[in-house]
């Protein structure tokens, strides 16, 4: 780690004299660590219309902007699991119609191989420092992304963050366009509203705060030449919001998230934001033009298919159910009347469960 520690600490160094900020060592702050829930006025997203470009035409000799999609992981069995289901449906759908799809890493951020290397496509990143993280795993995936980025030999020219917990419903086309990243946009990242601690990492001179998109880092499509840009500074602003009490409180679980968003306004790299880039079950009930599953939330049922969300359901499928061990093949289908999209995925998750070979090993 010798030779990592030294390429880390002169990362550090040279993305804080560049975008100027003060870091803040004292922290002591506690981490939120629930996820964020709907917002409690509506389930809808209150985003303004998005642009949604439809000109491209596809053919057989349509010419092809392939992307990679890239997910980072631990090597829990948490994170395994999903994995082995999100690979599985990339490859049924790389070569369908209108996809963009290219290659696929995972991005192993624990530092050594697992027993997966040989079914899905990794890249052994180094994790953190001990400590460094805080307890907040999720530091690990800019850093990652920095290491992959700067020693993988990527072939396309646009990279697809995903992330474990995503299931692909349909080929992807490359959403981006005109140097323009392409982003899922999320009710909860909310840029005006915490525009006072924004400004520590994106002072004034770099624009008004509307041009921090309401984003995460995935899913995106983004140029790799962008994303080289991009990662080293989302790396350091993230830890730099760590180390503020005030930033930290404020974000909490979804810290990485806003520091993604700044990294990319910093650089001045904005984002097409595509609702249509993905459904999250149970408050989006329909699969429609969605070309992603995210299945974040628990989603709870009683036996009349009526939402029981924030009481554990009669029937539940929830992520965190298995945290220490895969779930089962043949889960049973939710009691009808529960929406498309939770049908949806119970229906592909034991798909993909029933033909993945020495599934639960």
């Amino acid at each position: 780690m010798g030779c990592g520690n030294v390429f880390f600490t002169l990362i550090i160094t040279l993305s804080v004299a560049l975008i100027t900020y003060n870091i803040l060592i004292s922290a002591n702050a506690s981490l939120k660590q629930e996820l964020p829930g709907p917002s409690t006025s509506s389930i809808i997203d209150p985003i303004i219309q998005m642009p949604v470009e439809k000109s491209r035409k596809y053919g057989s000799n349509a010419e092809k902007r392939l992307f990679h999609t890239a997910v980072t992981a631990s090597d829990s069995v948490y994170n395994t699991w999903q994995c082995r289901v999100m690979y599985y449906w990339f490859k049924k759908h790389k070569n369908g119609p209108n996809s963009d799809m290219g290659g696929f890493t995972r991005i192993l951020h624990s530092g050594k191989p697992d027993n997966y290397m040989n079914e899905i496509p990794t890249f052994i990143a180094q994790p953190l420092p001990a400590g460094m993280d805080q307890g907040y795993i999720v530091l690990n995936r800019p850093w990652a992304f920095v290491q992959w980025l700067q020693k993988a030999d990527i072939k396309e020219d646009y990279i697809l963050m995903a992330e474990p917990d995503h299931i692909i419903v349909k080929p992807i086309p490359n959403l981006s366009k005109d140097g323009l990243g392409a982003a899922f946009p999320f009710f909860y990242i909310e840029p005006k509203k915490y525009q006072s601690v924004l400004r520590k990492y994106f002072p004034e001179e770099k624009g008004p705060i509307t041009n921090i998109d309401p984003i995460g880092n995935s899913p995106v499509i983004v140029g790799k030449d962008s994303l080289k840009k991009i990662a080293p500074t989302w790396m350091n602003v993230s830890l730099a919001m760590k180390k503020d009490p005030e930033t930290d409180k404020a974000f909490g679980w979804v810290l990485e998230m806003y520091a993604y968003a700044v990294s990319s306004a910093l650089h001045g790299v904005g984002n097409i934001l595509y609702k249509d880039f993905m459904i999250q079950p149970p408050w989006d009930t329909e699969i429609g033009n969605k070309f992603i599953i995210h299945y974040t939330y628990g989603c709870d049922y009683d036996l009349k298919g009526r939402l029981t969300y924030g009481k554990i359901g009669e029937w539940r499928f929830d992520k965190r159910s298995f945290d220490t061990e895969a779930p089962p093949r043949n889960l049973p289908l939710p009691p009808h009347g529960v929406p498309e999209s939770v049908v949806t995925l119970v229906k592909m998750v034991n798909e993909a469960t029933s033909n993945i070979p020495n599934w639960g090993s």
